[in-house]
Parts: C-alpha cells; sequence; structure tokens
C-alpha cells in the first residue's frame, strides 16, 4: 500500500536472508565515513561481558578509511563480525542502510550502535536479562550519557521514557515520549528489540532520507510502541557522543528542523490511518503536534521568549535547565553504569 507517495508495506517484512544462529543477540553498525570514531565503538562491542552476539557492520557507501576499519574486524573475529554494504557500495540512507542490517540479522534480539556511540560493557548483559524476564516486551532501553566531555565539554544524565522499570504498554509511550510528548525518547545506540517484533512492524521507514534523516529513528520508534509493550530502565548503558557533525544538530543549524517535524507528523497521520489506529488521545496529540504549523505567526510570536532564554544559556553553557537535565558528576556511586 502506498500513502503519501510512500509504500507502507516493509521491504524486509519476508526477506530475511538469516539462517538460525546460536548467537542471541544482532548487533548492527550502520556508518558512512566514520574512520574518527567507529574502532572505539566496535571496541565497546568486543568488550561486552556477554559473549553471544554477532556484529554486523553495515557499510552506507563510504569513501574514507572506515570500510577498511570495518572489513579488518570482519577477517580478524570471522565468526562474529561481517562486513556488509549496498550493491555497488552505493549511500542509501541510515534507514535503509539499518534494513540491511535487520535482514541478515540471526539473533533473537537486535541492538543498534551507531559508530560514534560506546557501549558500557554490561549493555548487552543486562538487556537481554530484562527481555527474558518479560517476555511480552518488544523493546528496552535505559538512561543515557550525554557525552560531551570527549572534546572538553559537558555530559549529563538523560533518563529515557516517563515511568522507569516497568513494562509500558502500547501506545503509552506514543503518548509521553518526544516528539507527541514531553519525555526523551530513546537513542537508537541503546535499544534492544525483539527480532520478531522488528520484523513484524516492517523495519525502518526508508522514505526518512536526506536532513529527513534527523527523524528516521522517531518514525521507527511510532511503529514499535504501538505494537509492543517497552521498557525504561533506570540502568545506564550508553556514551553517547555529542558534536556539531550530528545529524539533528546539522538540521538544526541549517534550519531545517521545522520541515523536517512537519514532514514526520504528516507522515504519522497517514501512518496512524493506515493502520486503523483510532483514539481521541492519540488524535489529539497529533493535533496540538500539528497546531505551529497551521498558525505559524502566533507560535513564533508566543515562543520568542523561550527561544530568547534559550539562546542566551545555549551561550553560557547552562542550556540544560530548560530541559531538566543533569550534570553528570562521576564520582556520585548513584552515576555508575
Amino acid at each position: 500500500m502506498k500513502i503519501f507517495g510512500i509504500d507502507m508495506a516493509s521491504s524486509i517484512l519476508d526477506q530475511s536472508t538469516a539462517a538460525p544462529s546460536n548467537r542471541p543477540v544482532s548487533v548492527i553498525m550502520i556508518f558512512l565515513n566514520a574512520e574518527a570514531f567507529m574502532q572505539e565503538a566496535i571496541e565497546s562491542v568486543v568488550a561486552q561481558t556477554y559473549p553471544n552476539w554477532e556484529l554486523l557492520l553495515v557499510d552506507d557507501g563510504s569513501t574514507d578509511k572506515s570500510s577498511s576499519i570495518a572489513k579488518g574486524f570482519a577477517q580478524r573475529d570471522p565468526e562474529r563480525i561481517r562486513y556488509l554494504d549496498h550493491p555497488g557500495h552505493i549511500n542509501r540512507g541510515m534507514s535503509a542502510t539499518r534494513n540491511v542490517g535487520i535482514t541478515a540479522a540471526r539473533g533473537e534480539f537486535v541492538s543498534f550502535i551507531d559508530a560514534d556511540d560506546v557501549w558500557e560493557p554490561m549493555k548487552l548483559a543486562d538487556q537481554i536479562e530484562i527481555m527474558r524476564s518479560h517476555a511480552e516486551l518488544g523493546m528496552v532501553c535505559g538512561t543515557v550519557l550525554y557525552w560531551g566531555s570527549w572534546s572538553g565539554g559537558q555530559d549529563f544524565l538523560v533518563k529515557t521514557g516517563h515511568l522507569l522499570d516497568r513494562p509500558i504498554p502500547p501506545p503509552e509511550a506514543l503518548l509521553a515520549l518526544y516528539p507527541l510528548g514531553k519525555a526523551d525518547a530513546p537513542c537508537p545506540s541503546d535499544v534492544m528489540i525483539r527480532a520478531e517484533v522488528l520484523r513484524r512492524i516492517g523495519g525502518f521507514e526508508e522514505h526518512f532520507t536526506a536532513e529527513r534523516q534527523a527523524y528516521e529513528d522517531q518514525g521507527f520508534f511510532t511503529k514499535l510502541y504501538l505494537e509492543a509493550p517497552v521498557f525504561f530502565s533506570s540502568k545506564r548503558w550508553l556514551k553517547y557522543r555529542q558534536h556539531p557533525d550530528s545529524c539533528l544538530t546539522s538540521v538544526r543549524d541549517a534550519g531545517q528542523y521545522a520541515s523536517v517535524r512537519l514532514y514526520f507528523l504528516l507522515w504519522l497521520k497517514r501512518y496512524l490511518a493506515a493502520q486503523g489506529v483510532v483514539g481521541p488521545h492519540i488524535t489529539a496529540a497529533v493535533e496540538r503536534s500539528m497546531w505551529r504549523f497551521r498558525h505559524p505567526a502566533l507560535h513564533s510570536m508566543l515562543t520568542l521568549p523561550f527561544r530568547i532564554l534559550e539562546r542566551v544559556l545555549r551561550r553560557i553553557g547552562k542550556s540544560h535547565i530548560l530541559y531538566g537535565r543533569q550534570l553528570f558528576n562521576p564520582t556520585d556511586p548513584a552515576a555508575r553504569p
């Protein structure tokens, strides 16, 4: 079915080429010209205390040394690490590249790690224990360290979700978390997802390309929140690297954020209709999010004081105050992974 010019049926639903594996966790790392950070990211997977994983390194058409780095790891550990790319080594975007990994994944569970992020050693062990303790779960993720100290900046602890350490039934997370709600959304590098659920929802939406990739994860999480319960843990497993070249930062700096958000919301309305998802709370949440685009002048006027305050606080390094983010203190015992 095509909606909004988009094929709503996934290309990965019936195309899994993966054979069963004795490695329950498939880790997917997509990358594009990531030579600066990807070795550290891969080594954080290799350092996991849980050893029964496979790592799929999926190349989105890199032209730097990252392809060689990935192939080198695959050659040194061929039983656990595989290198994949698109036919002709072309660039197809983040979602299409994630779907290549999903199609090839052999595990019962799938985790993603971006090529510039770093896992704590207990990440897989802790998450697989939670997933097996709650057979109904589609996904688990945790509190995240927004990691700025690697380049001299500040670190912040950000709690994912609105309620911690308990299963959240559908569609509660859709309404409570960004972009429809106020609670922080998961980082893709932090999640573990049941492969059966992942394929059932059709993987990632491949039309979120170019600047729209800033919302490719939100399109995916929307589908997941509607399909299965999720679990937001108080534990910390991810160092989420903050840098000016990130997709969302680039979109904001280019003044494209509003158009990207509108694209997502229009897709969401059509996706909900296609899936037969109805309910006054969901409809009201989407309409609230659309209000700014129907009344742009009034929205600009009403949000002007906030934008001025945000600009001032950003200049003095205090913008986290607006969003309730906690400065990370590594000496605090509560801050340990």
